[in-house]
């Protein structure tokens, strides 16, 4: 068994590093397995293993995104994700059109409540 199977694709990942790097404050965290973003424990951006790059916003503004891109709330692992969009491919390749909506994702995390730090042990 290929460990390149659990991974997401490669050109994805790359666009995903891309628009981070627009960020410098954003740390890319997770790994090839699930690359993502988070601030104080919440998560606020995640590329799937399917390579489908999800938001997480707060509801006005995921309504925009939504109604904007004709778009669908993130589904990953079985379960819809009500808080994250699913960013379309083609916005997802346009990292400069992109960034508004990491910004956006950013400013949500920093609303919610920290998450405790989990003690290995």
């Amino acid at each position: 068994m290929s460990k390149r199977r659990n991974q997401v694709p490669a050109d994805k990942l790359a666009l995903y590093k891309k628009l981070l790097d627009l960020h410098p404050e954003i740390e890319l965290k997770g790994g090839l397995k699930l690359p993502y973003t988070s601030y104080q424990g919440n998560m606020f951006s995640q590329l799937t293993k399917a390579g489908v790059l999800g938001l997480r916003m707060g509801k006005a503004e995921r309504e925009a995104f939504l109604a904007k891109y004709n778009g669908a709330l993130l589904e990953t692992y079985g379960t819809v994700m009500k808080e994250y969009v699913a960013v379309p491919d083609s916005l997802l390749e346009d990292a400069q059109r992109l960034l508004p909506y990491l910004e956006q994702s950013y400013a949500y995390a920093k609303t919610l409540k920290p998450q405790p730090r989990k003690r290995k042990g």
